[in-house]
């Protein structure tokens, strides 16, 4: 009888462990389950939840809050963005009719306290249990709220973009795109929105430019991934001679360098750091067919190419950048599909998201190391406990230490009395480089300048780009990376 009663116990204690264990699964697996397509109900009961709010790096620069309204005696929360279109690219929007984007979408289960945080749950089972309005966790992001709002400024009546980024850290300081939109009106009137004036075509308000497309040629920008992959080769050095006739000889045709349109300048004997202080294209021409195009795009996938750039935001909202052919990413196979000297100086069918770029100034910057870039500080429960927060993370070394060291001063040239005069900052030197790209339109180009500072104990890394210029990235982004530069530098000092 002893035994038999032992046996039933067992039996008893099993189930009890069972129904226990498939209890808490479906508990863990339930915000999954919610975000599955097809849930009538989960549009609905989401708008019942308090979402969190998404913040500036202040913590107090509000980015998206929540408005009460009542429906049918209930009390609903709908989404308000009170900075309208300074970080609306980033920051996204979540609406009834027409889902959600940027944070909004890739931290959904966070602002709606439905991630599988053990914290989160008991909290959320106790608001349950006391009949409380669930609440989701706030977002602090790294975005420094007043130096987005003077890159906005800067790029405003402009298709371009403006990326900012700490190169110790990776911490995304500005995360700028225009021409933006009002994601307040995306539910009420999203032809409003969307349909915006601006000198490109199509604007496309809703595209994340800093990350997303890629739509920029990087042209000279490019030629500090061309450097640094000489330099670290070992067979050149910044001292290395180069004899520049104005032009190099591509499949039997002349390239020339490019003099504001006017005509090609003509250095002679330069070294390697006139050549990056002077864009010269010939050099660098000269330099993509003796490095090859196999070792140059292994270069450039050390930097990140060929990858979805790293961060908090939806996949669907970044691209990777590289050479690109119909519309699609393009990794040859055989070196001869690409012009080795065009790629050197990043035309050919080069194109790159500002976010890659400034990924490029900050792993200089950083001594060769890249580090991962990202937008979100912190997230932080109703009670103000940190559920979350983000750490420094080393993606690679790029080069050597004694690469980016040799480039840092090549860099400053370019911006002492070189082509990038106009980013200079009274008693901080930068170390940065300009671009301009031929787009094939007449008086079209786009342009670029990629820059940290201060250049020897650098602090912020840069990138801005612009789309249907018809100056060179020296007049038109150098201002512009000089003037967030300056916000951000005050910051720091």
């Amino acid at each position: 009888m002893n035994a038999q009663i032992r046996r039933l116990f067992f039996v008893f204690a099993a189930l009890f462990v069972g129904v226990i264990g498939i209890g808490t699964y479906w508990l863990w697996r339930a915000p999954d389950l919610e975000a599955r397509q097809g849930n009538p109900n989960l549009v609905v009961r989401q708008l019942t939840i308090k979402r969190g709010l998404v913040l500036a790096s202040d913590g107090r620069t509000i980015l998206a809050q929540n408005r009460k309204r009542k429906v049918q005696g209930r009390t609903w929360f709908l989404r308000r963005y009170p900075n309208r279109g300074l970080a609306a690219q980033a920051v996204g929007y979540s609406t009834i009719e027409r889902s959600r984007t940027g944070l909004e979408e890739s931290l959904n289960d966070y602002l709606t306290g439905s991630n599988a945080n053990l914290s989160t749950l008991v909290d959320r089972v106790e608001n349950k249990l006391r009949g409380l309005t669930q609440e989701g966790n706030d977002v602090v992001t790294t975005l420094d709220a007043g130096a987005q709002r003077v890159a906005m400024q800067a790029l405003a009546g402009r298709c371009g973009s403006v990326v900012a980024l700490d190169p110790e850290s990776g911490r995304v300081l500005v995360l700028a795109s225009t021409p933006t939109y009002d994601p307040n009106l995306i539910e009420r009137s999203f032809r409003r929105a969307t349909q915006v004036a601006a000198p490109c075509s199509p604007a496309s308000p809703l595209l994340n430019r800093a990350t997303q497309g890629p739509v920029f040629i990087p042209g000279s920008t490019f030629k500090i991934v061309t450097a640094a992959a000489a330099l670290d080769s070992r067979r050149w050095s910044p001292s290395s001679t180069f004899e520049d006739p104005g032009y190099c000889i591509e499949y039997g045709k002349k390239v020339f360098n490019y003099a504001d349109q006017a005509g090609p300048h003509v250095y002679g004997t330069v070294d390697f750091s006139e050549a990056v202080e002077n864009s010269i294209n010939s050099v660098f021409c000269d330099l993509g067919k003796a490095i090859g195009v196999r070792r140059l795009l292994d270069f450039t996938k050390r930097f990140g190419f060929y990858e979805d750039p790293p961060l908090e935001t939806p996949g669907e909202e970044r691209s990777p950048s590289g050479l690109y052919s119909k519309g699609k990413l393009f990794d040859p196979k055989d070196p001869n599909q690409v012009d080795p000297g065009r790629f050197a100086f990043g035309q050919e069918r080069l194109l790159v998201t500002p976010l890659q770029m400034a990924m490029v100034a900050a792993a200089v910057a950083n001594g060769g190391v890249l580090m991962e870039p990202h937008v979100v500080d912190r997230i932080v429960s109703p009670d103000g406990d940190v559920v979350t927060r983000t750490r420094p993370d080393e993606i690679r070394r790029v080069m050597r230490a004694e690469t980016a060291a040799a480039l840092t001063p090549m860099m400053v040239r370019v911006v002492e009395g070189g082509t990038g005069t106009a980013a200079q900052i009274s008693g901080v030197d930068v170390a940065g480089k300009t671009g301009t790209a031929e787009t094939g339109r007449a008086n079209e180009n786009d342009t670029g300048f990629i820059a940290f500072a201060p250049a020897d104990e650098p602090a912020i890394a840069i990138a801005v780009f612009l789309q249907n210029q018809d100056g060179t990235g020296g007049s038109t982004a150098g201002p512009i990376a000089k003037t967030v530069l300056e916000t951000l530098l005050r910051r720091t000092t």
